[in-house]
């Protein structure tokens, strides 16, 4: 009798270590997933990307893989009144965010604007619940392992401050 080795769930436990991503539960690592590399390693090395300048008035939003509808893209948000700036710097950054990676991951730069009132995405606040994005908050907390789910918060306030 054969056995198939491409199934997609394990039947039998495995001895010994196991790696990170087999121990979190399916609703981390959708989460984890949805972001990817390319996305937290653009918002570590967002200054060195853009420049002094541009860093002061625009923060990486979101960034979409490409498919067979469409292009990578990575969302911008620009105060406003900054937009002409970051239109006549838009080839700059492509190039540089695809010499960063060393082969072409985006394809496509979109602008959205907001005011200078209006609070970024991440607030100052010291309670953890508070330390990550609302939307991903429910996820956390349907978490039933309360030493993943601290941990979960705990990572999400350093990469806050990164």
């Amino acid at each position: 009798m054969q056995f198939k080795n491409n199934t997609k769930q394990r039947n039998a436990s495995i001895q010994g270590l196991r790696s990170f991503k087999d121990t979190l539960p399916k609703n981390v690592k959708k989460i984890i997933n949805k972001k990817g590399h390319v996305f937290s390693e653009t918002l570590t090395n967002w200054k060195y990307l853009v420049g002094n300048e541009l860093f002061k008035i625009c923060y990486p939003k979101t960034f979409k893989n490409s498919n067979k509808f469409g292009v990578s893209t990575l969302v911008i948000m620009v105060k406003r009144g900054h937009e002409v700036d970051m239109e006549y710097s838009k080839k700059d950054i492509l190039d540089k965010m695809n010499s960063f990676f060393g082969y072409a991951v985006v394809e496509k730069l979109k602008f959205k604007s907001f005011d200078h009132d209006q609070n970024i995405v991440f607030t100052e606040e010291n309670d953890d619940k508070n330390e990550t994005i609302k939307k991903y908050q429910n996820k956390i907390n349907n978490i039933k392992n309360e030493k993943i789910k601290k941990s979960l918060i705990k990572f999400a306030k350093v990469f806050k401050q990164k």
